[in-house]
């Protein structure tokens, strides 16, 4: 499958938020939002959660998960992002912003 143009259309979207719609059902068949984050010659990835910046980037603050920051509880763990990878020839079509 020549898949040329769409992956020309999808390399000047990268680092923009894109919805991706596949040739699947369920709940796939209703898009993947995320930040188009790289285009192969067969697939793109798709960052669709953001994990969040480290609570204790010194680390010496934390014991066993917890740390206390000016007398609250805070939780020092780090939940990861996710990313979705979807090959090209399943892209049906995909929404950008027209800016």
């Amino acid at each position: 499958m020549y898949t040329g143009n769409l992956t020309d259309s999808l390399c000047r979207h990268i680092g923009e938020t894109v919805t991706v719609f596949t040739s699947s059902g369920g709940l796939s068949g209703s898009g993947f939002t995320g930040v188009l984050a790289a285009v192969s010659e067969d697939s793109i990835k798709l960052i669709t959660c953001f994990g969040r910046a480290p609570n204790c980037p010194l680390g010496s603050s934390c014991t066993d998960g917890w740390g206390y920051n000016g007398g609250s509880r805070r939780n020092c763990g780090n939940i990861l992002g996710s990313v979705t990878e979807i090959p090209l020839c399943k892209i049906v079509s995909f929404t950008h912003n027209a800016v």
